[in-house]
């Protein structure tokens, strides 16, 4: 009988076609994500003036589905950890694309805003259990560029529903964006049949059968049966207990809590933009169309932003990158402080793009890889639960300043400050208690710290 470590034989092997599998069916629910969230900033305009919406009130009511992601996060990803990814994704896509749907039949804006709460509900369980799995999944060598452009997914769905805005929207209202999310529902039969359930859920099962199955496609020539040991009694042992608790445990507070700060600082900014940068421009004196054009633009920037820092961060690691891309957004919005012509404001919002939703893509794989399998989603689900406090405030916030008719330039000005924030976190993680897999990983991302 053999003895197998699963995650080593995954971190090895090169892309094959169980890879393949996993990162399209995490992409697909993460286009989803993506293009649920980013439409409310689309719609805004449309409902501030069907239901006389001041700025204030409308961005209340843009933080109840962040609210609700923020305890969905909280909710889901221990429950994850325990009944399995897959089951938990399922429920989660069914939550939120019956209630968006639901949303779009809203006769008014309490009604909108409850089902705006329960559709955040489900994405909030769903964003930490996709970037676990293809964590998971992913060959070492690949491991950052695979989940960043994952993730990009987001953008795409952002790239998405602002082409609709512009097509569509004008032509028969902002309630067809909203039915739109049923289109997941149809798919959901062949989620269930090839989605593979995560290598640790496997194993607490001893449902070594699919586990070999799976080790044999990703590293073939070794035959690995059912009869092998999958470290099963290892794997039990740490699984004991409550997973948020073991966040803080063997030296790891410090990086936990400089997570949940970084993760704070991107999502302010990310939520900041998507909800109000239509609406900033127009009020700058854009029509709605070339409006919703620097929206498409800050989500191209963001796909460009994850793919290029996914490939920096499996090369020279992912702190490194990281910092980089908080200090890059710094410059950029002082840069959008001044007045500019109109080409030179489209590549500052690209760089924009590509220096928060990209340095969120950028830190998912960061920080789920930190900790040890068996808890991963807990730790990714509460980084990003945490976070949402920052996208919980972003859409209120930002009407305040709309309200004060403020010059644009000093509400962008504003996003400095979650940069700041962001590089001092980073700074502060502690690499060196991470549970990353020693055995496969490239020491650079340690080499500063151990030299301190």
């Amino acid at each position: 009988m053999k003895s197998i470590n699963a995650s080593e034989v995954m971190a090895k092997s090169k892309f094959s076609r169980i890879h393949l599998t996993v990162f399209i069916w995490c992409a697909f629910g993460i286009i989803f994500d993506g293009y649920d969230l980013n439409m409310y900033g689309v719609v805004l305009p449309s409902l501030m003036k069907e239901w006389n919406l001041t700025a204030i009130q409308a961005g209340i009511i843009g933080s109840y589905a962040l609210l609700g992601m923020m305890l969905g996060a909280f909710f889901f990803a221990p429950l994850a950890d325990k009944l399995g990814r897959k089951k938990v994704l399922l429920i989660c896509i069914l939550i939120f694309s019956i209630s968006t749907v639901l949303a779009g039949f809203s006769s008014g804006p309490t009604q909108f805003s409850i089902l705006r709460f329960i559709a955040g509900f489900g994405l909030g369980g769903l964003m930490p259990n996709v970037i676990a799995l293809m964590t998971e999944y992913s060959p070492k060598s690949i491991r950052g560029v695979l989940v960043a452009t994952m993730y990009c997914g987001y953008a795409i769905g952002g790239i998405l529903v602002s082409l609709m805005g512009i097509y569509i929207l004008p032509e028969f209202g902002w309630r067809i964006l909203f039915w739109s999310a049923a289109v997941p529902l149809v798919f959901l039969p062949f989620f269930v049949k090839f989605m593979p359930e995560s290598m640790s859920f496997y194993i607490l099962r001893k449902q070594n059968a699919k586990l070999s199955d799976i080790l044999n496609e990703v590293d073939p020539g070794k035959n690995y049966k059912e009869s092998d040991e999958f470290q099963f009694e290892e794997e039990k042992a740490r699984a004991k207990g409550f997973p948020v608790k073991k966040l803080f445990e063997n030296k790891r507070a410090r990086s936990t809590f400089m997570f949940w700060l970084a993760c704070f600082s991107c999502l302010i900014m990310v939520y900041g933009l998507n909800t109000w940068l239509p609406k900033l421009m127009m009020q700058a004196g854009y029509p709605l169309g070339s409006s919703l054009s620097f929206m498409l633009v800050l989500n191209i920037g963001s796909i460009i932003g994850s793919i290029f820092g996914g490939l920096l961060a499996d090369r020279i690691g992912s702190k490194k990158v990281l910092l980089w891309f908080f200090i890059m957004g710094a410059i950029c919005f002082v840069m959008l402080g001044f007045k500019t012509n109109l080409l030179f404001l489209y590549i500052l919002i690209f760089v924009g793009g590509a220096c928060t939703i990209g340095t969120q893509n950028i830190a998912n794989p960061y920080i789920a890889e930190y900790y040890p399998k068996e808890m991963r989603s807990t730790g990714i689900g509460w980084a990003l639960g945490m976070g949402r406090i920052g996208a919980l405030l972003a859409p209120t916030l930002g009407g305040i300043l709309l309200s004060k008719n403020l010059p644009l330039q000093m509400n962008f000005l504003a996003f400095c400050i979650p940069c700041v924030l962001g590089v001092l976190a980073i700074l502060l993680i502690q690499n060196k208690y991470g549970s990353f897999d020693k055995k496969v990983i490239d020491e650079k991302d340690f080499s500063m710290e151990e030299r301190a």
